[in-house]
């Protein structure tokens, strides 16, 4: 499920319960600082930039953990995103390769080793 936001408004997200009953919500911004268009998601999002932005530049997330992917599909370099705040590319990416973010899901964490 995704929102979009336009302006400062705040809206809640639906909530996607994960494989210990968690609560899943991302906040991913078009700008850098968490300013720009934006947009809430609660369930996976295999295409960002289709037609809900043009670009992430910055991520909050708000319960997770999240599994995010450079390419569009869930396809390329992984990063683990969890619980905080992302401000720019590179605070989620240590990768000299890519500053781009184009998909998104909920990592359900099904048991303890």
């Amino acid at each position: 499920m995704a929102e979009q936001h336009g302006g400062p408004e705040q809206a809640a997200a639906g909530k996607s319960h994960g494989g210990l009953g968690g609560s899943y919500k991302v906040i991913v911004y078009e700008m850098e600082n968490f300013q720009g268009k934006r947009c809430e998601l609660s369930a996976e999002c295999p295409n960002l930039t289709e037609s809900l932005l043009e670009k992430v530049g910055s991520i909050q997330v708000e319960s997770g953990p999240w599994l995010a992917f450079e390419r569009r599909a869930f396809h390329g370099e992984q990063f683990v995103l969890e619980k905080g705040d992302y401000p720019r590319w590179d605070a989620w990416s240590n990768s000299h390769h890519s500053d781009s973010l184009l998909s998104l899901r909920p990592l359900h964490i099904v048991g303890w080793l």
